[in-house]
């Protein structure tokens, strides 16, 4: 019998938790899986899988990622196991963000996040409002990592996105103003900027790929 695959669902304190869970425990019937919600360093070191998730501040992401539970997370990423990262699970794989000077993230991307310019809007020629709120098209690049390979319709709520120094690991972009990276992947790496448990059927779609990875 196939062992049971355990995902562990990181617990810095922000954002809708158990949201994920449920998302990740319906893309996960039919498969032997286990979802865990913790901030124990020790069980997020066992994980097979890593989520990290989140909603707020780049300060407050970095400031629970210090001491043991960020140097188990960084653990996970130097074995190649498989990490999800959504939102601040995306921004903070990076050393620095505008949003919080002198704040370090996890530091495993180069690069940094920085505030998103908005603009005006194409169709209407009003100011798009900032932050980015609702349903937009996450473009697979070359390199598409879990997305499906057509563009597909995420939910978006975000100020800030990354920018990374190194072009290959961009698997999505998306235009809103300007367009700016949605998504990256390298290795057993995901993360976006979009929230598959609040997009339906593609973000449930992820997850079930993510799962299988």
């Amino acid at each position: 019998m196939r062992e049971v695959v355990r995902i562990v669902v990181c617990d810095v304190g922000l954002g809708n938790l158990r949201s994920v869970e449920r998302a990740l425990l319906e893309a996960a019937r039919g498969h032997r899986v286990e979802v865990e919600v913790t901030a124990d360093p020790g069980r997020v070191a066992a994980a097979d899988r890593l989520v990290m998730p989140g909603q707020g501040g780049f300060g407050d992401c970095a400031r629970a990622l210090t001491a043991g539970f960020g140097d188990a997370v960084r653990a996970h990423l130097a074995s190649e196991r498989p990490y999800l990262g959504i939102c601040l699970g995306l921004q903070v794989l990076f050393g620095s963000s505008q949003e919080a000077p002198g704040c370090a993230g996890l530091g495993v991307l180069e690069g940094e996040v920085v505030k998103l310019r908005g603009g005006i809007d194409a169709t209407t020629g009003a100011p798009l409002k900032i932050p980015h709120i609702g349903w937009n098209v996450a473009e697979p690049g070359a390199h598409p990592g879990l997305l499906a390979p057509m563009g597909q319709h995420f939910y978006f709520v975000h100020s800030f996105v990354v920018a990374p120094r190194d072009p290959s690991v961009v698997a999505a972009t998306t235009e809103y103003g300007e367009r700016f990276v949605s998504a990256i992947a390298y290795g057993n790496v995901f993360a976006c900027q979009f929230h598959p448990e609040k997009s339906q059927k593609a973000g449930l779609a992820l997850l079930e790929r993510f799962l299988a990875s």
